[in-house]
């Protein structure tokens, strides 16, 4: 009779023990971090004493009790409504790790649920995806998941400590929108996509992509993304005459020869205008062998001035694109340049008095030189000081001598009042 109840006391411990294995509640946690260790219990219990105890649960195995809910660094709460006590356990370390019992106190044998507590370091991941873009871009993060989450909540946080990574994510699949940044969810190919708009360079750094697990630490994935200073960019300056034909050469990298050529308009490339090949003023001819386009302008206008962008790569990447700025020149007119006016230009008034006034003076001497000598002429013909009746031998005969000298002192006399006439 003993050896059939020792029997049947085997059995019963072997019963129980496959009852602890199948009910094992499995918790991982982060070292350094806390963990939660979560039990539940039937109804009735709800005023029992409940603990967690490490081991072979002895007295001294007991880490913390409801009648004495703070620890160390243990803490206890018991939600008698859903009926499931809760112990936190902070500041984890490699010791921590193993198996632990959650136990309620009753008379006769307690009640207890097996606990397998294991730790991972609180960072992630072996393998890192990495990504490069350049301020102003959008650009978008992919983060495959395993078919069995696809119903799972999906978020993206910045640094790689998956422990905080729900708690400071930038965006989950439950907002699917947060300001500059978007998630999209594709179930099908077990792929959600994050988009981040208008980069700057703060956004570069390490990102966790994450998928929640309820019953483990949730799954994530590893991404590093640089975001450049946008720069570099090839800069020209073009001069033309309105009126007249103009050539823009667009350089372009080889491998991009087979793109989409483009040339737009404005102070900056994200609002800028596309200028349309199919007015009558502008051609685009493309020039494979030299990696360039060329645009062609079979008449500049005053308004074609200002600030140019030309490329194949609609992405903008650094080195891709040309920055042209012209200007316009009109004949007779001032420079049209960007964000200025066009003037017309006045003559200068100086100039027409440096040329017509010295004319004016000359023909004046002239003239008053004409005119002193036919009066000094006339006067001396009809002195009374000549004798009549000589008068006109005198003037023939003197004209080698005495009336050349006569008629030279005369006419210098002449010029020097016209000199000084006023």
């Amino acid at each position: 009779m003993w050896s059939l109840q020792n029997l049947l006391f085997i059995i019963c411990i072997a019963l129980k023990c496959v009852t602890c294995e199948a009910g094992v509640i499995h918790v991982t946690g982060y070292v350094g971090r806390e963990v939660n260790v979560s039990c539940s219990y039937d109804e009735g219990y709800e005023s029992y004493e409940k603990y967690l105890c490490k081991n072979d649960c002895g007295d001294s195995d007991v880490l913390i009790t409801t009648s004495n809910s703070s620890k160390n660094k243990h803490r206890i709460h018991d939600d008698k409504t859903s009926r499931i006590f809760t112990t936190t356990i902070s500041d984890l370390h490699s010791v921590d790790a193993g198996k632990y019992w959650c136990g309620v106190t009753r008379n006769g044998k307690d009640i207890y649920t097996e606990v397998e507590l294991k730790l991972v370091p609180d960072s992630c991941c072996d393998t890192v995806t990495k990504v490069q873009s350049y301020e102003g871009y959008s650009e978008s993060v992919s983060c495959p998941y395993e078919s069995q989450y696809q119903n799972s909540l999906k978020y993206i946080c910045r640094g790689n400590q998956p422990s905080t990574c729900l708690q400071q994510a930038l965006i989950t699949s439950d907002t699917k929108q947060n300001g500059r940044f978007r998630l999209d969810d594709d179930k099908v190919s077990g792929t959600f996509t994050v988009t981040i708009n208008s980069l700057t360079q703060n956004d570069s750094g390490s990102y966790l992509c994450g998928v929640q697990r309820n019953s483990d630490v949730d799954v994530f994935s590893a991404v590093e993304l640089e975001v450049k200073e946008w720069c570099c960019v090839k800069s020209t300056t073009i001069n033309g005459t309105a009126g007249y034909p103009l050539t823009l050469q667009c350089l372009y990298p080889r491998q991009y020869r087979h793109n989409s050529q483009f040339l737009c308009k404005g102070e900056h490339r994200n609002n800028c205008t596309k200028m349309a090949v199919s007015q009558r003023r502008f051609t685009l001819q493309d020039n494979a062998t030299s990696s360039s386009f060329m645009m062609k302008i079979t008449a500049l206008e005053a308004d074609d001035a200002g600030t140019y962008w030309c490329g194949t790569d609609s992405q903008w990447r650094v080195g891709n694109y040309t920055k042209i700025e012209l200007s316009v020149f009109l004949q007779h007119t001032s420079t049209v340049t960007p964000g200025t006016t066009v003037g017309t230009r006045i003559p200068d008034a100086a100039l027409y008095v440096v040329y017509t006034v010295p004319v004016a003076l000359l023909l004046m001497c002239v003239l008053v030189i004409v005119y002193k000598y036919r009066c000094l002429k006339a006067g001396d013909t009809t002195s009374k000081h000549t004798p009549k009746t000589k008068s006109s031998k005198e003037v023939m005969g003197a004209t080698g001598s005495r009336v050349s000298l006569r008629e030279r002192i005369l006419i210098e006399l002449c010029v020097y009042n016209t000199l000084h006439y006023k």
